[in-house]
């Protein structure tokens, strides 16, 4: 039951608004279907499957407004989760950012589903496992991964008339080889809509070959590089290009807390703040990084360019934040997309003197918000580049940098992949700020 149609969901919010008694109600059904398997030190440790529907029931009277949650539809558990959420509502202070329901609204043709992906039983999860334990162990290295693919749906309705239904697939894969003395390490990672363009294989040679090449690593003297950056060093859920995109808020800007503030109020919205070569943008319909098309409020999400040739083009607009700038509202999308060029990230080694290239990079923490300026660890895989090969493996860094210089200090941008349901180049950078030596590995 875990994946329902639309005619399925629908008939079900259709019963629970029928339930209301409010001033306005809305409610949102959610389901999915997962399956993973995880193993470390060359052997599986867990797999399981886990299906689940829940249901978010909101009632207001007037600006007060309150919650209540279910996963049971039968009758008499849709109608309490109803009259609970009413009851909140009554004893709720009133929102003085309130703002009404959505009406109906028009939502793109979503292309977030593929049925191999829907279809991939336990068999195939075991052999991704067996496949990339196999390659380290022919290496004598050790291997940990984990996958995890699904199949979900999001549907809701409200009592103003809005009707919202999409289904999505997904997977995601990393990995982490280590050699035996703990000296080297390598990683990859990606995710897929489609299973069919998923190589468990392919990947898990990417993180042997980092194992492999990056015992017994030298040190260097921490201070300014060129660095290559690859896609999992600048996505991840606190990377530095996530941080960028989601300090694109209007309210954070026009109220002076963000980079984006102008100095005497309002906010840098027209203005060149990054080299011009960086084109970054939302759409839910690409086809190789497809998101929602409506957000939690049922705002219809489409294409919006945030830079545009190192302009900022675009802010991120709350609905009450929209109403009293007298702006249109934004809906918060689900993917970024970065243009690039055609460069690999071997390309990117071969044209460069001196270097460093960085794998990934993790434990990445807030310095200043206001410069987004971050700190953070290199990890899995960090090697000294010199007259365009790799000549040997380095210790980790830690970072001191931000985003917004990194993005004026571009040297080269590669071709985008994707990764956290987003496509991001590897970028080639100079000036990158390395502050002190790690002994982790």
């Amino acid at each position: 039951m875990a994946i329902l149609s639309k005619d399925e969901a629908q008939a079900i919010l259709k019963k629970v608004l029928s339930f209301s008694t409010a001033d306005e109600c809305q409610a949102n059904l959610n389901g999915r279907t997962v399956g993973n398997i995880r193993y470390a030190r060359n052997n599986v440790s867990t797999a399981g499957l886990s299906d689940n529907i829940s249901m978010v029931v909101e009632s207001r009277f007037g600006k007060r407004s309150g919650v209540a949650t279910c996963n049971q539809f039968d009758d008499a558990t849709l109608r309490r989760c109803v009259q609970r959420a009413e009851e909140i509502a009554r004893l709720a202070p009133e929102d003085p950012e309130y703002m009404p329901l959505l009406g109906p609204q028009q939502y793109l043709t979503p292309v977030s589903y593929a049925a191999s992906t829907a279809a991939i039983k336990p068999d195939f999860r075991a052999q991704v496992a067996a496949d990339s334990i196999g390659l380290a162990v022919s290496k004598q290295l050790t291997a940990a991964g984990y996958l995890e693919d699904g199949a979900y749906f999001q549907a809701m309705r409200n009592s103003k008339g809005l009707e919202a239904y999409q289904q999505s697939t997904g997977l995601d894969f990393s990995v982490t080889v280590r050699t035996p003395d703990g000296t080297g390490s390598g990683y990859a990672v990606a995710d897929f809509t489609d299973v069919s363009k998923f190589n468990a294989k392919a990947l898990t040679q990417i993180a042997v070959d980092k194992a492999a090449g990056s015992r017994n690593a030298k040190a260097l003297e921490p201070g300014k590089y060129t660095v290559i950056l690859e896609p999992a060093a600048l996505v991840s859920d606190e990377g530095l290009l996530n941080n960028l995109i989601y300090s694109f808020g209007a309210r954070e800007a026009d109220e002076g807390r963000s980079f984006l503030s102008k100095k005497g109020g309002g906010n840098r919205k027209g203005e060149k703040l990054f080299d011009s070569r960086i084109s970054i943008y939302s759409d839910p319909l690409n086809a190789q990084a497809p998101s929602s098309v409506f957000d939690g409020e049922g705002l219809p999400v489409k294409r919006m360019n945030w830079v545009e040739k190192g302009v900022v083009k675009n802010l991120y607009y709350s609905r009450y934040w929209a109403q009293k700038s007298g702006a249109e509202p934004t809906a918060f999308s689900g993917n970024f997309i970065m243009e690039g060029g055609t460069q690999s990230v071997q390309d990117l080694i071969k044209s460069t003197d001196r270097g460093i290239l960085v794998t990934r990079l993790w434990y990445i923490r807030d310095v200043d918000p206001q410069t987004l300026l971050f700190t953070g660890l290199t990890r899995d895989g960090t090697f000294y580049i010199e007259n365009g090969k790799i000549k040997h493996p380095v210790k980790n860094f830690r970072f001191n940098e931000s985003p917004v210089i990194m993005l004026n200090n571009i040297e080269a941008i590669g071709r985008p992949q994707r990764l956290g349901g987003n496509l991001v180049p590897p970028l080639k950078i100079r000036d990158f700020t390395f502050t002190s030596l790690s002994d982790a590995v």
